[in-house]
């Protein structure tokens, strides 16, 4: 198996319009099968007039398919506290997704 529980993921969700719902996905993997993982964590959603993306507070439970092409998924370290995932303007000002400690990924290349 390529994924364990224990395993932490950013998820994408692609936009299908060019004006819908940009949603993203920081959890941790509690199952997984051959086809789809149960991750829970916090879901993301970009607000268009803070230019931002900000994370409902309630912790979810999702169950996201591996084989739709829909979707960026992408492992981050497992030290990485989910609770401490943030949307954050770079040095350079790009979005970045990070924990502040073991965790910083660059969006540039999915916005």
């Amino acid at each position: 198996m390529l994924l364990n529980p224990g395993d932490k993921l950013h998820i994408i969700t692609r936009q299908r319009f060019e004006n819908g719902l940009r949603r993203h996905f920081a959890g941790e993997v509690q199952t997984v099968t051959e086809d789809t993982v149960l991750v829970k964590g916090y879901s993301f959603v970009f607000d268009g007039i803070s230019n931002d993306f900000k994370r409902r507070e309630d912790v979810r439970i999702r169950i996201f398919p591996l084989t739709d092409s829909g979707l960026i998924i992408n492992l981050i370290p497992k030290e990485t506290n989910i609770d401490n995932v943030t949307y954050e303007l770079s040095s350079e000002n790009y979005m970045v997704v990070t924990d502040g400690k073991h965790f910083t990924l660059d969006l540039r290349e999915f916005y």
